[in-house]
């Protein structure tokens, strides 16, 4: 068996906003791996600044497992445990060699009946008539839930902002959910909570910094809005630290994001916990191209959830890969009528 990996940059359409920053670009890994029998790819989606694996010898990591690709898909995923963008890359490159079609991974109704997975239109952050504009595009385009950034503007604006959207849609019409992205200090948390909820908010994602559990623990248990941890799961890679953490705060809801938390392997882990603790939880994309995407679609309809999911996330490049993937109505479908890319294959196996 042969490995190689090769970096592609992704351009925003667009600058997208977060109070992280704004976001122009974002860099990423195609993992490869191939024997008589055919090939099989795999994104190792990392995100600047995030990533807990966004450190100096990334690219020595991934040189490393091509170089011991032999050992198997087991063996390799438990040797990148602090790698978690790795690990994903990892089991959708071996799935992917294991399967007939490279790009079908979990075969389901969602592949093979169009069956459609729901999920959230995303609002990044911007002026306020900007964002505006944005919120106006979902829902004319079907989308009955809407995931606006917040925490990078004047908090009144994006109260006002919200309160707009009220004046026009009941809860029962369009969900509202937000996401702070930690920006939220600690002392002000609260506060802002308060404010929120006169907007009948469905839940915020990580209103503070995360490794902060004894605020986020009184937050989740004062809060009239539920609360979601996201940022807070990265890192935590063993099963009895990530219990530990739920018992701890015992959030409403967990984001997972299987490039930042260990691949699907991570994600099952945390969803265990999460159903035994009687935890909510969707998955959301981490801004992978469409392939990486592609294998996160396919493995969350096979979860069964009802939720609304954040996979929405495919149109955001300029230079994404042409796949089945198509939004439509507020809906993520494959649709077997599309094609990949004709010069895909040759382009990452080359």
């Amino acid at each position: 068996m042969k490995a190689s990996y090769k970096k592609y940059t992704l351009d925003f359409k667009r600058p997208s906003g977060t109070s992280r920053g704004i976001l122009t670009q974002k860099e990423t890994w195609f993992l490869v791996i191939g024997d008589a029998g055919g090939y099989g790819i795999g994104e190792c989606g990392l995100l600047k600044g995030l990533s807990i694996d966004d450190v100096g010898i990334y690219e020595e990591k991934l040189r490393w497992v091509c170089q011991h690709i032999s050992l198997g898909r087991s063996v390799l995923v438990e040797s990148c445990k602090h790698y978690p963008s790795i690990q994903f890359g990892i089991e959708q490159a071996f799935l992917s060699l294991a399967a007939k079609d490279p790009f079908l991974l979990f075969a389901s109704p969602f592949t093979e009946n169009e069956s459609p997975i729901p999920i959230n239109g995303l609002i990044w952050m911007g002026q306020e008539d900007f964002m505006l504009k944005q919120i106006s595009e979902k829902i004319q385009q079907g989308f009955t839930c809407i995931k606006m950034k917040i925490g990078a503007m004047d908090f009144n604006k994006e109260l006002s902002i919200l309160q707009s959207i009220r004046k026009r849609y009941t809860k029962n019409q369009i969900t509202l959910r937000v996401d702070a992205n930690g920006a939220f200090s600690t002392a002000e948390a609260l506060h802002k909570l308060q404010l929120l909820s006169e907007y009948d908010i469905h839940s915020i994602e990580q209103p503070i910094k995360p490794k902060n559990w004894s605020v986020m623990s009184g937050l989740c248990e004062r809060s009239v809005i539920p609360i979601a941890l996201d940022e807070e799961l990265i890192g935590v890679f063993d099963v009895t630290q990530k219990e530990e953490l739920l018992l701890t705060i015992k959030p409403q809801y967990i984001i997972l994001k299987p490039s930042l938390i260990g691949g699907f392997k991570g994600a099952q882990e945390w969803i265990a916990l999460a159903k035994k603790y009687d935890i909510g939880w969707w998955v959301t994309s981490a801004l992978e191209s469409n392939i990486g995407l592609n294998a996160i679609a396919q493995w969350t309809f096979t979860l069964g959830s009802q939720m609304y999911q954040g996979l929405g996330t495919g149109s955001l490049y300029e230079n994404n890969f042409a796949c089945p993937l198509e939004v439509e109505n507020g809906n993520l479908f494959y649709r077997k009528d599309l094609s990949w890319q004709a010069d895909l294959k040759q382009y990452l196996c080359m």
